[in-house]
């Protein structure tokens, strides 16, 4: 029975794989990365001046889409969900033995905790093939026919023994709650905000919104439609604001008989735990790739690991770990890094690189200050700022100099040697996606302002890190940075930027921290290396 479902799905597949990556009803995976695009001229050149109006439609138009790729799922308890003990694995045309770059394909069949077949698909599922031994890992590729069948593709990217994952990280009916949670309300963070007030700070309470008839302070953008508010604190101006914290409240949207979804027992399970391992020979294949370019469209899986080391798989890597040729990559170069802490990492492990790179004070206090590495002599610098609210943190961190991404894009001049490293994401899985589309937009929009004036300046955007599976999973599970991975990928699509697939490298070393070892970031930057240099 397993057989003849696979043949009769892998030919539809095959009939239907021109439409398919266009198709809303194929759901969650991630070579869907241009299902929110409407059909332009490719001739017509990029117009960063689109109105309020015209973003709004085209939020609209995103969510649209993100709520047929993500339907309601009906749950009445768990053990009509997915379960990765009952699913069924197949490996599709078995060998002895496979060459190194051959596609090995999987067809999972989901079947509940009854042992029922599932009739419709949008598990969240994270497939992974990988050699311990060896230090390498890579993604594999899931394709949902919506009819609870996955297709699940490997490429087998070294020799060696290999063995195959495929994780259950939630059932549909958990992404559809996640989903569902999301998009309900903005008050599962609380900021706080602190006004000089002579020797007396006062503090009071802010937001992204804030339901209240009292005096508000409005920081507004109001050409990008960004808006952070705080209450007004008696006899304090507004421009007395310094400092913003924030805490996780204590509101959920998740109905209580759905935590048990996301109870540990039912996170990031194993399908193919009793799947033998696959040998793979060299056979001699080689395949010719180009240098690595901005503007390069990076396929599913971008690349893999071995011995710990990153190797791309759609372009050729310099090994750039001597100081004097990394020196001379930097030379003259202004690098400004804008995100969050996965890319503070960054200008954290810049100075182990390169000794020549000495930290410069900019007086600020705390982790999530401005950070500026400076090598007088070779002219370069190196610049960390965080990105605007929301941003969160149980720290203290100063708003004097805040700016949204796109308002510090607008302040840079450009030129060759002038490379910008963008990261969004982390800080807002919390908020409804409505957020997150507006801020992708708006930084689409000051990229392409930034192109007109000065074409030649550098734009790299790192994707988001995976992070620990037990984490909060209302507030930050990986499967709202996976949604918001594929909007990225669809808004930035048809500019000259380079990736840094942060999401497939830290699925292929399995380091599932927000924070993954230096290893990871020093892959990181190699790759940035290879672009800007």
């Amino acid at each position: 029975e397993i057989l003849q479902r696979s043949i009769l799905c892998l030919k539809s597949w095959k009939i239907s794989k021109s439409n398919f990556l266009f198709s809303l009803r194929n759901s969650i995976s991630l070579d869907h990365w241009n299902i929110f695009r409407n059909s332009t001229d490719p001739e017509a050149p990029p117009n960063p001046e689109i109105s309020p109006a015209e973003t709004e439609l085209r939020i609209k138009g995103i969510m649209e889409k993100l709520d047929q790729l993500i339907p309601p799922r009906p749950f009445t308890n768990v053990s009509s969900t997915s379960s990765a003990t009952h699913s069924r694995a197949t490996l599709l045309s078995p060998r002895d033995t496979y060459c190194r770059g051959d596609r090995l394909d999987v067809l999972l069949e989901m079947r509940d905790h009854l042992g029922r077949r599932k009739e419709y698909g949008g598990d969240f599922l994270r497939a992974r093939v990988f050699s311990p031994g060896l230090k390498a890992g890579a993604s594999g590729k899931v394709t949902d026919f919506n009819n609870g069948t996955y297709l699940v593709s490997f490429t087998l990217f070294w020799e060696g023994r290999v063995s195959l994952s495929v994780l259950l990280i939630h059932p549909s009916e958990g992404a559809s709650a996640l989903w569902r949670a999301r998009n309900q309300g903005y008050d599962r963070v609380t900021f706080t905000g602190q006004f000089a007030n002579g020797s007396s700070p006062v503090f009071s309470k802010c937001g992204l919104t804030l339901h209240t008839s009292a005096e508000l302070c409005e920081y507004l953008d109001s050409r990008d439609q960004e808006a952070f508010y705080c209450l007004k604190p008696p006899q304090v101006p507004c421009e007395a604001l310094t400092h913003v914290t924030s805490r996780n409240a204590n509101v959920s949207y998740i109905r209580q008989k759905e935590w048990a979804l996301f109870d540990r027992s039912n996170v990031g399970v194993e399908i193919m735990k009793n799947f033998a391992s696959i040998k793979v020979l060299a056979c001699g294949k080689s395949k010719n790739v180009t240098k690595c370019q901005l503007g390069m469209k990076s396929p599913f899986p971008s690349g893999y690991t071995l011995k710990r080391k990153w190797i791309a798989a759609f372009c050729k890597q310099r090994e750039l770990n001597e100081t004097k040729t990394i020196n001379d990559c930097l030379k003259r170069k202004l690098i400004y890094l804008m995100g969050d802490s996965t890319l503070r990492q960054w200008i954290q492990y810049l100075p182990k690189m390169v000794k020549t790179l000495k930290y410069f004070d900019l007086h600020g206090v705390g982790p999530f200050k401005t950070h500026v590495l400076l090598d007088a002599e070779r002219h370069t610098l190196i610049q960390w700022k965080k990105h605007g609210h929301p941003f969160i943190t149980q720290s203290l961190f100063s708003v004097k100099d805040d700016n949204y991404i796109p308002r510090e894009i607008d302040r840079i001049a450009g030129d060759k040697d002038t490379a910008i490293v963008i990261t969004l994401g982390q800080h807002l899985r919390p908020f409804p996606i409505k957020i997150f589309i507006r801020r992708a937009i708006n930084i689409q929009k000051a990229i392409e302002r930034l192109f007109l004036r000065s074409p030649e300046t550098k734009v790299i955007l790192k994707t988001e890190n995976t992070r620990r599976m037990f984490d909060n999973a209302e507030m930050f599970s990986d499967f709202h940075g996976y949604i918001q991975n594929l909007i990225m990928r669809d808004i930035f699509m048809d500019l000259n930027v380079g990736v840094i697939d942060a999401w497939d490298m830290t699925i292929a070393d399995s380091t599932d921290n927000i924070h993954p070892p230096d290893y990871v970031i020093e892959n990181q930057i190699n790759m940035f290396l290879n672009y800007i240099c």
